[in-house]
């Protein structure tokens, strides 16, 4: 299990930290994450990549000269904020525009998605190519649902390298693209990981036992069966991968194999030592195979076989030098440091003047949210283990802190004497900043949204409150790419803007109508219980979660009802 922790909510902060301190040479932090600390050339494409932590070297390890300009780091296991990778993009790029690339998770889509949009409202172009190469998340006829794993390392450095060679903001996509649609990838595990401070391990695996088709997050693999020899775990591996080799290619193939955590490099050496006969045989021609660690998953024991069919000019990208604290091939570049860095001060918040109705609905709005801060805090374990069911468990953390963090925004708001749209904006900036994954992209587009539709002069209305909750639903609609029925959040929230606005329509006042509608959005959370997952992590696993209620439903139905008890008393 993961023992060497502090403050588990500081985990990943403290390993940027250190990580940082070790590789002054090519990297340097800055908020969300780091960016190289070489000289890079002007008009060069800046190359940003990330998720979560806990994957290193993914993704920080993987920074610097012929590979990646910058890398957001999110919390353990989670994807990071929007505020986090608009940051680290605006610390890397150098006027030719920027490239973002990540593995294809529901949380790191909405977040890189709300980031790109900030980007190029404000004249940065920026494009973006996620990483599916996992056959078990999703079949061949849907391979844009597949999640991103190991590939991770071949998309990046190939795009990498065509930065660093020159190529335009459209090339770069370009060839990333190709790349990403000639990389495929298994793999098994054969025990859970732990997220440091909990008790017991995201899922367990029996003794004897090795899941198959896992993923990097901690998620149970989609069946399990016996552990078997290196030499037919080897077959397993190459059959299943060999299965989808493109059309057209010449044979020419890169091959990975990765360990997870906790399977050891001679574990590793030996499997190769079964596979490359296996591709031999196949008629492949091998062109710089690795083994080792590349995008792991904290303690989990579990390895995967990485497949990418290579044509000229694929190959010479791969081949071409980089020099980062994890990943080095060729000669290396050796690039000189910066004279100036990139990391940025802002200065302290200044808000707009705003008439006292509107401070003292600021105020209010406050009270409201401690209370719910307070509720989804005595709610953690339980949202956690509903999370759990077919998804990472982290919900409940993650609501947690990003409640809390837009409390702390809404205090600093309030004090500064700011209106109820601005301190709105903020909380929703915070929470999506600090909360991380899915629901915290969802909650800050959400909240942020609502904000825009409020006034900074006046307190707000029932009928502004409801248009409020209604931007925050388009917002989510639009962003989100789910619908009621698909098992999220929405099969709470729809129903409750729905009958809020029906009730305020009938003439009920603002409380009586929210009490209503919250009423009937914890109905429709419990409802959730029988369905099954249509999108996001759950989905490869969502018939696990039958009889099990949306942890995304059930956290909104709770902060709505939380606001109706507020409200009433």
């Amino acid at each position: 299990m993961t023992t060497v922790f502090n403050d588990p909510s500081q985990f990943a902060d403290e390993m940027i930290a250190g990580f940082t301190s070790l590789h002054p040479e090519l990297v340097e932090p800055v908020y969300g994450g780091v960016v190289r600390s070489t000289e890079t050339p002007e008009n060069k494409v800046a190359v940003v990549i990330g998720g979560g932590s806990g994957h290193y070297p993914a993704f920080a390890g993987w920074v610097g000269p012929g590979m990646a300009d910058g890398a957001v780091v999110g919390n353990v296991f989670a994807s990071p904020s929007t505020q986090q990778v608009y940051s680290v993009a605006r610390a890397a790029q150098r006027g030719g525009g920027v490239f973002l690339s990540y593995g294809n998770y529901a949380g790191d889509v909405l977040n890189f998605d709300l980031a790109q949009e900030r980007l190029r409202s404000e004249g940065i172009p920026t494009q973006t190519v996620t990483v599916t190469d996992d056959l078990t998340s999703a079949s061949s006829d849907e391979a844009h649902k597949r999640r991103g794993t190991a590939g991770d390392l071949v998309v990046f450095k190939i795009a990498g390298a065509a930065a660093e060679a020159g190529y335009d903001l459209d090339a770069v996509t370009d060839v990333a693209r190709r790349a990403n649609a000639r990389t495929f990838s298994f793999a098994v595990a054969f025990a859970g990981c732990t997220l440091p401070g909990a008790p017991e391990p995201l899922f367990t695996v029996p003794t004897g036992r090795m899941g198959v088709g896992m993923g990097v997050h901690g998620e149970p693999g989609i069946s399990e069966e016996d552990v078997v020899t290196s030499r037919e775990l080897a077959e397993l591996l190459v059959n299943t991968v060999l299965e989808e080799r493109p059309d057209g290619v010449d044979g020419r193939v890169l091959a990975t194999v990765n360990g997870l955590g906790g399977t050891k490099y001679e574990e590793l050496f030996v499997l190769w030592n079964d596979i490359r006969p296996l591709l031999e045989a196949a008629g492949t021609q091998l062109v710089a195979p690795q083994v080792g660690e590349f995008i792991t998953s904290l303690d989990m024991a579990g390895l995967s076989l990485t497949l990418t069919w290579l044509d000229d000019e694929l190959e010479q990208l791969w081949l071409a030098p980089a020099e980062t604290p994890a990943f080095r091939i060729g000669g290396g570049l050796h690039a000189a440091q910066k004279t100036e860095h990139a990391a940025s001060q802002t200065g302290a918040r200044i808000f707009a003047v705003a008439s006292a109705e509107s401070q003292d609905a600021a105020r209010t709005l406050l009270s409201y949210a401690e209370r719910v801060a307070g509720a989804l805090r005595e709610s953690e374990d339980d949202l956690g283990k509903l999370d759990s069911v077919a998804g990472d468990g982290d919900h409940g953390r993650g609501m947690t802190k990003g409640s809390l963090a837009a409390v702390a925004a809404l205090r600093e708001a309030v004090t500064q004497g700011a209106g109820v749209a601005s301190a709105l904006a903020d909380a929703g900036d915070a929470w999506g900043d600090k909360a991380g994954g899915t629901s915290g992209a969802l909650w800050g587009a959400a909240l942020r949204a609502a904000a825009g539709t409020l006034d900074d002069e006046v307190a707000p209305t029932a009928d502004a409150v409801a248009d409020a909750v209604q931007a925050g639903l388009d917002e989510l609609l639009a962003f989100g790419k789910a619908h009621v029925g698909d098992k999220t959040m929405l099969d709470a929230l729809v129903p409750f803007v729905e009958s809020l606005r029906t009730r305020l329509d009938a003439g009920d006042g603002a409380a009586d109508a929210w009490h209503v509608a919250a009423g009937v959005a914890t109905q429709k959370a419990a409802d959730t219980a029988s369905l099954t997952p249509q999108i996001g992590r759950a989905r490869p696993l969502a018939e696990r979660s039958l009889g099990y209620a949306d942890p995304g439903a059930t956290s909104l139905a709770l902060v709505v009802a939380t606001v109706a008890a507020e409200a009433g008393e």
